[in-house]
């Protein structure tokens, strides 16, 4: 048990973490999205709890990704590490107001057709923002090998495991 926890390094809990909010916040924009076509509350309610949820996400993949990336600003990758983290920054941020956009029309019961139309559009912006710091993240991995170990099995003696 305790190899296992040792095993999980900061790169491996970003890369862990970070698909969980991809997922909960583009199904949540999809909800919101049903939420007009289909004038069902579930769809708007399941968008309020997923977008909640995917914020938290982000936080949590945006602290983890901070600490996978010590030690990466220097070097071949240094500009697409901080293109990356940049717009790192710009989602979480972007996530978190619009999480508080719509904590505060929930909380205050606001109804105004302009309001739920500025939600979804800072939602949409939240998806946008997301699908390009993926894109620029899986870069980092798949372009420039950032966070890859490169660890071979010893195939001179079958049957040996050195990590034992």
């Amino acid at each position: 048990m305790l190899k296992i926890i040792i095993m999980i390094s900061a790169t491996h809990l970003h890369a862990m973490a970070v698909h969980f909010p991809i997922a909960l916040l583009i199904t949540g924009f999809l909800s919101e999205l049903a939420s007009f076509i289909f004038k069902r509350s579930f769809f708007r309610q399941a968008a309020f709890y997923l977008l909640l949820l995917g914020t938290l996400g982000t936080i949590v993949s945006y602290l983890a990704g901070n600490a996978a990336g010590k030690g990466m600003e220097e070097g071949a990758m240094a500009k697409a590490m901080e293109l990356h983290e940049q717009a790192a920054t710009i989602t979480v941020w972007l996530t978190g107001f619009t999480a508080a956009v719509y904590v505060a029309v929930a909380f205050f019961k606001f109804q105004k057709n302009w309001a739920r139309l500025a939600g979804v559009i800072l939602f949409a912006a939240v998806i946008a923002a997301i699908a390009r710091t993926g894109y620029l993240g899986g870069q980092l991995v798949y372009k420039h090998g950032a966070g890859v170990e490169l660890a071979l099995p010893d195939f001179s003696n079958p049957g040996i495991d050195k990590d034992e």
